[in-house]
């Protein structure tokens, strides 16, 4: 009877049970699916948004090496290297400043050395955080520069430059506006505060009178100002080395002029026939410079050296420096293997050269090295002097301007272009003769450049 009893009542409360379970089972569920939710939402975002929440759920499986750069941490870029001869260079200036986003690869900043300007680009795209050097400062290899957020480019970001423009406009309207009154009854009234300040100015003068020591200041148009500016790398850098050569070089300067009429001739024939067909110009600078590599042939010491005091060095290549002024000082480049090119292929390779070298886009590997330097002075009107060497090199040929003179021709006096030209050499490597007899060779093949095809 009692086993009847509690089956019964087994079966009337299992059913209750189990609803009761299930209840139980449902909210644990859903308070683990809410604490779940709330561990992984972040606080800006509206827990009852559905995409919000898809946003957090995929959050959760996104992998860590996506969060490399996360908003608000800054990259500090270093100071690149420059060449194995250089370590530092001076900050000349930052291209951008902080706040401004900058592009990849986009320049941020130029650094001075002896040599060359160095220029630094982003290596990815964000916004300028923070600037670590000062204008001027010495910086070396390695050294943290700038920092830079990386980040995607604003949609505004180029707005702040265009809205500068109207704002020039608009301060430059109130200039017309000023000269637009002509009534007479406004003219008195600008007119009256003029002699109001006269009265002020009148009175400082018995200050300036107690300073009875110092002498009058001059009350001519005469100005006696006096400027002094710091010599960047590059300028310290060419004193040194004008300074070295005059040091250790036995230097000596042996002097010839040319007759330019033959190769001014051939100028004038074919100059414009080979701008049309090669669109090189044909100057001077590559038929003295094949002369002189043709003139190496046979004076060899020339175009050597002297390494370490006590060995000569003898080269059957020439690698020709071509002095250039810049803005900046004085630079050479190096057209490579001259005795192997044509004159025009060594005009077109002097022209790149200059071009490079008056835009400040040189690099080191346009200037390392150099057998033998020619300078030519006459394109500033020089009409002669004695050139400096470029060591470790032996010798420089310097060129001058072009003036009429009287000469005599077959026992007749005519007037012909003549040039005066120097070969400044280091008496250690060469002697007096094979100077002079180099000197002397360049002359006789640029008065008859045809013997240049014999050589």
């Amino acid at each position: 009877m009692l086993r009847n009893s509690v089956r019964t009542t087994s079966k009337t409360l299992s059913p209750l049970l189990r609803k009761q379970s299930s209840k139980i089972a449902a909210s644990r569920l859903v308070s683990s699916r809410s604490i779940s939710f709330q561990s992984t939402s972040r606080p800006a975002l509206v827990q009852n948004s559905s995409k919000q929440y898809v946003n957090n759920t995929a959050s959760r499986f996104l992998k860590p090496t996506q969060f490399a750069f996360i908003r608000g941490e800054a990259t500090a870029i270093k100071v690149p290297d420059m060449a194995e001869s250089i370590t530092e260079g001076t900050l000349a200036s930052f291209a951008k400043e902080v706040g401004e986003y900058v592009e990849q690869d986009e320049l941020i900043a130029t650094i001075e050395t002896d040599k060359i300007d160095v220029e630094v680009n982003a290596p990815f795209g964000g916004i300028v955080k923070e600037l670590l050097a000062q204008p001027d400062d010495t910086v070396v290899v390695g050294q943290d520069l700038i920092k830079i957020e990386k980040c995607a480019k604003p949609e505004g970001a180029a707005a702040p430059k265009k809205a500068e423009e109207p704002k020039k406009e608009e301060a430059a309207a109130p200039a017309p506006a000023a000269a637009a009154p002509t009534p007479a009854s406004e003219a008195p009234k600008k007119a009256a505060p003029a002699p109001t300040p006269a009265p002020k100015k009148a009175t400082p003068p018995p200050a300036a009178a107690k300073n009875d020591s110092a002498p009058p200041p001059a009350t001519g148009a005469f100005s006696r100002h006096e400027e002094r500016i710091k010599m960047n790398r590059m300028r310290l850098r060419i004193a040194e080395r004008l300074k070295e050569a005059q040091n250790t070089a036995a230097s000596l300067t042996t002097f010839n002029e040319v007759d330019m009429s033959a190769l001014m001739e051939m100028r004038k024939l074919y100059k414009d026939e080979i701008l049309k067909q090669t669109g090189t110009k044909f100057g001077f600078m590559g038929a003295f410079s094949k002369a002189s590599a043709l003139a190496m042939k046979n004076i060899p010491a020339v175009n050597g050296a002297i390494e370490n005091g006590d060995t000569m060095v003898y080269r059957d290549y020439v690698d020709l420096s071509i002095a250039v002024a810049t803005p900046k000082g004085l630079v050479t480049p190096i057209v490579r293997n001259v005795e192997s090119l044509s004159i025009l292929e060594i005009e077109d390779a002097i022209a790149g050269l200059g071009r490079k070298a008056r835009d400040g886009k040189l690099t080191l590997e346009d200037m390392a090295g150099g057998t033998f330097t020619i300078s030519n002075g006459g394109v500033f009107g020089s009409l002669y002097g004695t050139p400096i060497i470029n060591m470790p090199q032996t010798a420089v040929l310097g060129l001058h301007g072009i003036k009429q003179r009287p000469v005599t021709v077959n026992g007749k006096i005519e007037s012909r272009p003549m040039m005066y030209i120097a070969l400044t050499y280091d008496h250690r490597m060469l002697d007096g003769r094979e100077a002079v007899t180099f000197l002397r060779t360049v002359k006789e093949l640029i008065e008859d450049p045809r013997k240049m095809l014999l050589v």
